[in-house]
């Protein structure tokens, strides 16, 4: 399992990776002291795990986690306390505070599931994909499968899933380069529906079609994209 390091203080970064040495399963493939560095390194390198320092100059871990494309398993690793229940919250794997214990750090890597994130060619994201969302203090890892749809507005997406509807600073016509069109449809100008959420359909105006969707939302289709849904899906 290839993972990657996190941490502003050089000291904490070989510590850790000292003790990792005693996981021969776990191979540290890149160290990074900045939250910049580490989303460029973690998209690029793809791990299957972080270990990540949560206080850090210019922005924290969270920050970190809102914007990456790649979503790892991710372990905390942190002199501060107060952010263990929001660590948890994001489903975070487990939280070490420093200096952290071997015990502890074993306990942390048994939790490790075989279900790690899987590198696509095309790096597009699908059902089986989590993300995570940041809105204010709120923070939430989300499994794509569980997200009927996204709304624009403005410059920001609505995305809808359980009883949550957080507003994330991304545009659209973005959000829509990163989704698999396979499991992710553009139903009109401000709205990508997950096509699993489909209830039933029916003919509309203009050729259009309207989609009620199993959260209970009714979707317009236009006609462009009416065309383009029934090209694809089509026998």
């Amino acid at each position: 399992m290839q993972a990657i390091i996190v941490d502003d203080e050089r000291l904490a970064r070989k510590e850790l990776r000292t003790l990792l040495a005693s996981f021969p399963d776990i191979k540290i493939i890149g160290e990074c002291d900045n939250a910049n560095d580490a989303i460029t390194e973690i998209d690029k390198l793809k791990p299957d795990l972080i270990f990540l320092d949560i206080h850090m100059p210019c922005k924290d871990g969270f920050s970190v986690l809102e914007e990456l494309h790649h979503i790892p398993q991710v372990i905390f690793v942190t002199a501060y306390d107060e952010y263990a229940i929001k660590a948890f919250e994001v489903n975070a794997l487990d939280y070490l505070l420093k200096p952290v214990q071997s015990d502890r750090l074993e306990e942390a890597i048994k939790k490790l599931t075989k279900e790690t994130p899987i590198s696509k060619e095309n790096d597009k994201l699908n059902l089986n994909d989590s993300v995570f969302v940041k809105d204010g203090d709120n923070c939430w890892f989300v499994k794509l499968k569980d997200v009927p749809m996204f709304e624009s507005e403005g410059n920001y997406v609505r995305v809808y899933f359980e009883n949550h509807k957080p507003l994330i600073l991304k545009s659209l016509n973005n959000l829509e380069t990163k989704l698999d069109e396979k499991y992710f449809f553009r139903a009109n100008r401000k709205l990508i529906i997950n096509l699993n959420w489909i209830d039933k359909i029916e003919n509309w105006f203009n050729g259009g079609l309207m989609v009620d969707m199993k959260n209970g939302k009714k979707v317009e289709i236009s006609r462009r994209q009416t065309s383009k849904l029934k090209n694809m899906k089509s026998l």
